[in-house]
């Protein structure tokens, strides 16, 4: 959340998207970027401000909202604002953080930490279900290939397919987050012109969303502007990725 206007600049440009070509978008925003390499990097608003913008951009929008949580007790105060909670990929193996959030209530967006492999995230998804998750999203964000890159397994959808098998649950590809490279000077680097391939990699594999970074000016973000999509080109990322995913559920599977 870089301020209230780019907020709500960005939702109601993801709304008019949504509406045009009839897709379910779900808006996500931070509140607190906890997980800083560098102590005065930017963080957001914090709590209170942040789920006060959430709330605006539903009611302003009448998007579903989703953010992160780093916190177990913080959890219950963001189960009340948002549609959706999510775990963040560093934090995947926090029982307690888990715990919380499989049992508030909410749909759980679980990323899979660049650490972990595909399938040692089935414990993790055992650990919410068993702790009362209804909803389990499992997200594919990336794995760490040496000390400043991260790579896409394509096969790791897969996988995670065959682990989220109720009809609630969702497979997720976190097409911006896995062009990062970390640790570029003290700040996430990557490179966005490959998010266009991942993502149609990740469609024809057969995921049930996507994930993507959007900001009306990438290039001046406060975090992660060499990965995100920019505003006005989301649009068409949208339009030709649905119409790519529609030809690729009309053919049998191999």
């Amino acid at each position: 959340m870089d301020s209230e206007a780019l907020v709500l600049k960005t939702a109601v440009g993801l709304a008019a998207i949504a509406a045009a070509r009839q897709r379910r978008i779900v808006f996500k925003a931070s509140w607190d970027k906890a997980n800083r390499t560098q102590l005065d990097a930017f963080r957001g608003p914090g709590l209170q401000e942040g789920l006060r913008l959430l709330e605006r951009v539903r009611a302003e929008t009448e998007l579903e909202v989703l953010t992160d949580v780093h916190r177990p007790e913080d959890v219950a105060a963001v189960a009340e604002v948002a549609d959706l909670v999510q775990v963040p990929a560093f934090l995947c193996r926090q029982t307690d953080l888990i715990v919380a959030v499989a049992s508030c209530g909410r749909p759980m967006l679980l990323k899979k930490g660049q650490f972990l492999s595909p399938g040692d995230l089935g414990f993790v998804y055992e650990k919410a279900v068993r702790s009362g998750a209804a909803s389990v999203w499992l997200t594919e964000r990336g794995t760490s290939f040496g000390y400043g890159d991260l790579v896409v397994d394509m096969r790791g959808l897969v996988t995670l397919r065959e682990l989220a098998q109720r009809p609630t649950d969702g497979v997720v590809f976190d097409a911006t987050h896995s062009l990062q490279r970390p640790g570029q000077g003290g700040e996430t680097g990557g490179d966005r012109r490959f998010l266009g391939a991942l993502a149609r990699a990740a469609v024809a594999v057969g995921v049930d969303a996507l994930f993507a970074e959007v900001h009306p000016d990438p290039e001046h973000a406060a975090s992660d502007r060499a990965t995100q999509l920019p505003l006005d080109a989301a649009d068409d990322f949208v339009a030709k990725l649905s119409a790519f995913d529609e030809a690729c559920r009309s053919t049998s599977p191999f």
